[in-house]
């Protein structure tokens, strides 16, 4: 009989350094909350991003008590590992390590490009690479506007790979009133591709109105020292550090 190690496929979640943390915070509760195994990689540029928008510092060496503020969670109960992204010989670095697949969310022009053309400069982009090669899922919510022509073709060379590329874009029509509805919208249909259930958002159903005459969306209040939408916190024009 296998050990409880080895009966455990979890979802890699690897976060880059693009603005947009509330998207991984989302996603990464989402999986949580539905009891699933989680093995977290904070890429270096992500770090910088998540202290800039939220004011938690991700530490390797403090990473439990970092994440759990950056959720408001008690991890107490839940099955999460991290993995430091300089570490190449990390568990997700190699395909025999059994997993549902991957997120990168969100995902930098850098991590995109590095993941399209194969680079694995880090564990992130390893990771991503065995997701692909393994033919698991992967998906890849890029943040950013408006994309070069290089990374267009990034985003191709990885939906023909096989990845789903998923841009940080919501919708309206779930009667969204906050921004972390927005947010939450964007982290459902993550985890729609995932097959993981969820009551992050309104469904359309075909009825126009609906959510505006049913009381505005579905989904979750975000707690004010997360993103706060009248705080210009994001990271300065053009500033597209390696991620």
């Amino acid at each position: 009989m296998r050990d409880e190690a080895a009966a455990r496929r979890p979802w890699v979640v690897g976060v880059s350094g693009a603005s947009g943390s509330p998207y991984a915070r989302a996603v990464l509760t989402g999986l949580l909350d539905a009891g699933l195994p989680v093995d977290l990689v904070v890429s270096r540029a992500a770090r910088l991003t998540i202290l800039d928008e939220t004011g938690v510092a991700f530490r390797d060496g403090h990473w439990k008590d970092d994440l759990a503020g950056w959720l408001h969670r008690d991890l107490a109960g839940d099955d999460v590992v991290h993995w430091p992204a300089g570490d190449l010989a990390a568990a997700p670095s190699s395909g025999s390590y059994p997993t549902r697949g991957m997120v990168v969310v969100p995902a930098s022009t850098a991590a995109v490009a590095g993941i399209a053309v194969g680079l694995s400069k880090d564990l992130l982009q390893r990771a991503a690479d065995v997701t692909l090669k393994e033919r698991r899922v992967l998906v890849v919510v890029p943040r950013e506007t408006p994309y070069t022509r290089a990374t267009l073709e990034h985003l191709l060379s990885l939906h023909d790979a096989g990845a789903t590329v998923l841009p940080a874009s919501p919708a309206f029509y779930p009667g969204a009133d906050a921004v972390q509805q927005l947010v939450d919208f964007v982290a459902g249909k993550v985890l729609d591709s995932l097959g993981v259930e969820h009551d992050l958002f309104r469904r359309w159903t075909g009825e126009l109105g609906a959510a505006r005459r049913g009381g505005g969306s579905a989904g979750r209040t975000a707690p004010s020292s997360s993103f706060a939408p009248d705080r210009h916190r994001g990271s300065p024009a053009g500033r597209d550090p390696e991620r």
